[in-house]
């Protein structure tokens, strides 16, 4: 014998049955409208149908997922995120495109990488005569922005309101003018300002993205521009440089991975080297950069001597 139920969608649930024998079967299926979910631990509704074969009462308790109109407050944060982006493209109007420096906010200036970081960024302002970006953050960010600034060139900056270690304030750099950077409230608007600043549409454009050590959040923003470029949905008309600064073997172990992932089978052989250099000194990564762009062979010359000399000078 089947049920056929029906009922409404307020508070008090009516139940209207209708009987269908089947002498196959003694088994009470219930048929429940779209409008109904069985389920458990919701309010239930129970009731009894007396069957006229054996005159037994047949107790069936039904489950009701009570479809009460519940109003949810709109959701703001998409059109705030619109609006953070749009004010990440305003800005990188403004200053222009250039190189995308991702990297550790706890590595200080008494670290050995902080230093290599500032000339890095130094060297790369002078050669591609570009904007130098990055997290406006502390520890490498702080390098890479002090080494820009050195050269006589633009900077700018995506902040998130709190960074590890230090300048956790929402709004806070302790030199470059508030113009020159925007804190940003949401991951998603400050991913695409940090993508968009290396897009390359013209053959003018000098951009790069320079991956220095750093940790959870480095890695993330790495692969995210990493996943991009492989799949072709970074937005750029022509390839980016990518370069990962692997100094004193900072990611020695996670090319091992990487190689392994080729052992399994998760990328194909040469997809990831294909992707990005990997770089284990200023000077190879200054050296990749001029044959990126096919710098003139007397330009080229004259650059890794002006790097070679920077280098001896503060080692000094």
């Amino acid at each position: 014998m089947g049920f056929c139920v029906a009922g409404s969608l307020d508070s008090n649930v009516n139940i209207m049955l209708r009987p269908r024998v089947r002498s196959s079967s003694n088994e009470a299926r219930i048929r429940s409208p779209s409008s109904f979910c069985i389920a458990p631990n919701f309010d239930s509704v129970s009731f009894k149908h007396s069957q006229k074969q054996n005159h037994k009462a047949i107790q069936t308790r039904l489950f009701l997922c009570k479809q009460d109109s519940v109003e949810f407050d709109e959701r703001k944060s998409p059109n705030e995120v619109r609006e953070e982006i749009k004010r990440c493209y305003e800005l990188i109007n403004r200053l222009g495109r250039g190189v995308v420096y991702l990297g550790s906010s706890r590595m200080g200036p008494g670290h050995s990488h902080y230093v290599q970081a500032q000339e890095l960024s130094k060297e790369i302002a002078n050669l591609l005569d570009c904007t130098s970006w990055s997290g406006a953050g502390p520890g490498l960010m702080d390098a890479v922005t002090q080494g820009a600034l050195q050269a006589g060139k633009p900077v700018g900056g995506f902040k998130i309101g709190k960074e590890a270690g230090e300048w956790t304030a929402s709004n806070y750099h302790p030199y470059l003018p508030s113009e020159n950077y925007l804190t940003c409230r949401f991951f998603s608007a400050r991913k695409h300002g940090l993508v968009d600043v290396v897009v390359r549409n013209n053959s003018l454009d000098k951009t790069a993205v320079v991956a220095l050590p750093g940790g959870i959040g480095t890695l993330d923003e790495v692969f995210e521009i990493m996943a991009l470029i492989q799949l072709e949905r970074i937005g750029s008309e022509l390839p980016v440089p990518f370069i990962l600064m692997n100094y004193d073997s900072f990611y020695s172990k996670l090319l091992d991975f990487l190689d392994v992932c080729e052992d399994w089978g998760t990328v194909s052989k040469g997809e990831v080297s294909s992707l990005w250099k990997v770089c284990n000194s200023n000077s190879e990564a200054l050296a990749y950069l001029v044959d990126f762009y096919g710098f003139s062979s007397s330009n080229k010359s004259n650059n890794l001597t002006k790097l070679h000399s920077t280098v001896e000078s503060s080692s000094t």
